[in-house]
């Protein structure tokens, strides 16, 4: 059976794209996390990533351009908070210097991509 693709707005947004990306990053360093940490910091990181990219994708369909502002400002608030367990998890030694370097660059690039899309939304 052939998967036919739907277009919608927010896939050819290439930070939705790079959050994608990110969120898929952060799943796969944190499964090295220790057991003990699967309803906490595991799964605080993994839920703060994936709503990077879920509000780009709800805030595209919004009716007005200051409320897609307020969900890419929701966005910014998500890459934060798992910035924030990033940097918790990297001197826990849950994942090495090159892990953080790559998720941090990854979440610095997109934060760049968050802010200049809200400029260019500005009334």
């Amino acid at each position: 059976m052939d998967r036919q693709i739907a277009s919608f707005r927010f896939e050819k947004l290439l930070v939705w794209q790079k959050a994608v990306e990110y969120s898929l990053y952060i799943y796969k360093i944190s499964t090295k996390f220790p057991k003990s940490e699967i309803f906490g910091l595991q799964s605080q990181i993994r839920r703060s990533a994936v709503s990077i990219a879920l509000n780009i994708a709800e805030g595209s369909g919004r009716r007005t351009k200051k409320d897609f502002r307020k969900f890419l400002h929701d966005s910014l608030g998500s890459l934060r908070e798992s910035l924030t367990c990033l940097h918790i998890v990297e001197q826990l030694t849950y994942i090495d210097n090159s892990e953080f370097n790559h998720a941090y660059n990854l979440a610095t690039e997109i934060s760049k991509m968050l802010y200049r899309l809200e400029q260019s939304l500005q009334d």
